[in-house]
């Protein structure tokens, strides 16, 4: 008997109406697959309502809902053979072939200690990734520096540099031509340098924080302003690259160091109050084993972090996957954004425990003159900067209730836009593409929700709201200058140059 209420319609189509594990005609065409499906989702709504109804604190009632959609999307009809009728009939209709193909799948990831999510074959970096025209003007043994050549003859004067999340590679930034953000700024008339971080390895393994921030930040302001002959640039840090930039322009600002003209943080955290799902794989003994274990010096394994980061959205990046590969025996189709994320990057050990206990454990960078960096306390209300603030509203990483908090630590005038999407399909919206959505709202109350009352919505890309916005900052115009690098910071190669090449074998 289908589940069913007294008008005939299912109970479950109420439940979940658009499950896309179950949207295959074959498991709606047989009485029993549709009753399993059916039961399994009513089953799952049932406990999601019993955690609902505990008496918890916030804090249990959220790992509760974790471990339930952990539980429950493992145990998924879906993801076993004898009970997905997909499989099953292309198990049949190929013989048996899929279920070989499946297999062979299977033992290749094995080898790989990953599930493949993407034909990782079609995709190479420097052949058809991160191709923007450029060289390599500064590295040392953290970063590699790169400046693009200008397409446009007349220039904003104030060069524009980048600081991209050093636990990934920064060419989610520059993917391909058509979505490239990198280019786009290019392209309208910056001229753009990009930090370029290294794969951390055994001899690497000691940096600290303030190591990242001194030969990381600081090393690359201080290069991009001696390569453009310009005092001022505007910066961009993109999710912990804005978290590292933030104390260096409160630094620099502390000391009457006039070296940013603008900032723009994009998805990134400095209130760690909230800091979404991820903090359910922190508290004081897991930090102060991996202190013990890394925290003097040592490595930490890019591909454990992105096991978390798979974890947190298992249902898309794990589930179909496995479904699609072993159960079907199909290969995953070539997507760009999906290599990105299987190329992962080491951290240093010291420097991975710091930021793992200061901000997510013990959110001590939002209180003023809680840590100090550099020889320097750290108030970030010091900066008083013209600073754009993007922020996504499914971001899963950076909450954008958390990160609309840096609104009220900052100084300065401040934009606050909110975008559609995640953390980084929201990031990479292609303006020419017209997509999505953001919202605006001059005023910044302390509630975030009182913000979004008030939003205006636009249609398409945040990239022209937030170019338009750093046209105000740009300093004039000049000719490009036709030679990369100066006299004394010459091309050591061509872009993306070697660092982002580094794979974690």
């Amino acid at each position: 008997m289908l589940a069913v209420d007294s008008a005939g319609e299912s109970v479950a189509a109420r439940v979940a109406p658009a499950d896309r594990r179950f949207s295959g005609r074959e498991w709606h065409s047989s009485r029993y697959f549709d009753y399993l499906s059916q039961s399994y989702l009513i089953n799952v709504r049932f406990l999601a309502d019993y955690i609902e109804a505990l008496e918890l604190g916030p804090i249990e009632k959220e790992r509760l809902r974790f471990a339930l959609r952990q539980v429950s999307d493992a145990v998924s009809p879906a993801n076993f053979a004898a009970t997905n009728p997909e499989a099953l009939r292309l198990a049949l209709d190929s013989q048996g072939q899929s279920l070989t193909a499946g297999l062979a799948n299977l033992l290749q990831d094995a080898r790989k200690g990953r599930i493949s999510t993407t034909d990782e074959s079609a995709f190479e970096v420097g052949r058809n990734l991160a191709m923007t025209p450029g060289s390599v003007v500064f590295e040392n043994d953290l970063m590699q520096l790169i400046q693009y050549r200008s397409v446009i003859e007349n220039v904003r004067k104030r060069p524009l540099l980048i600081f991209p999340p050093c636990i990934n590679k920064y060419y989610i930034l520059d993917l391909q031509p058509e979505n490239s953000f990198i280019r786009y700024c290019v392209e309208q008339g910056n001229t753009v340098y990009m930090v370029s971080w290294r794969n951390i390895g055994a001899e690497q393994g000691h940096y600290t924080w303030d190591d990242y921030l001194e030969s990381g930040v600081m090393k690359a302001l201080e290069i991009v302003r001696a390569v453009s002959g310009i005092d001022r640039l505007n910066a961009i840090g993109y999710c912990i690259g804005g978290t590292m930039l933030a104390p260096v322009l409160a630094i620099l600002q502390s000391k009457g160091e006039d070296w940013v003209e603008s900032v723009t943080f994009l998805t990134a955290l400095h209130d760690f109050s909230d800091a979404g799902e991820i903090t359910l794989f922190i508290d004081e003994q897991s930090v102060a084993e991996r202190e013990k274990a890394i925290g003097g010096g040592g490595v930490m394994p890019g591909r454990e972090l992105d096991f978390v980061f798979s974890v947190l959205r298992a249902g898309d990046l794990v589930w179909p996957y496995v479904v699609n590969n072993y159960l079907k025996g199909r290969q995953p189709p070539a997507f760009d954004l999906l290599h990105w994320n299987a190329d992962s990057t080491n951290l240093a050990g010291p420097m991975y425990c710091f930021y793992v206990r200061n901000m997510y454990l013990e959110n001590n960078l939002r209180i003023p003159d809680k840590l100090t960096m550099l020889g320097v306390p750290i108030d970030l209300s010091c900066v008083r900067l013209p600073t754009y603030v993007l922020a996504t509203r499914e971001d899963h990483i950076v909450p954008w209730r958390s990160a609309y908090r840096t609104t009220q630590l900052l100084g300065g005038e401040i934009r606050f836009v909110l975008g559609a999407s995640g953390h980084v399909a929201g990031v990479v919206n292609p303006a020419a593409k017209n997509r999505r959505s953001y919202w605006t709202n001059a005023q910044l109350p302390e509630d975030p929700q009182a913000w979004l009352d008030d939003a205006q919505e636009a249609r398409g890309s945040w990239w022209c709201d937030w170019n338009e916005w750093l046209a105000r900052f740009d300093g004039g115009k000049v000719k490009a200058k036709k030679r990369l690098g100066n006299s004394r910071y010459k091309p050591i190669e061509p872009a993306p140059g070697r660092y982002v090449k580094q794979r974690v074998v």
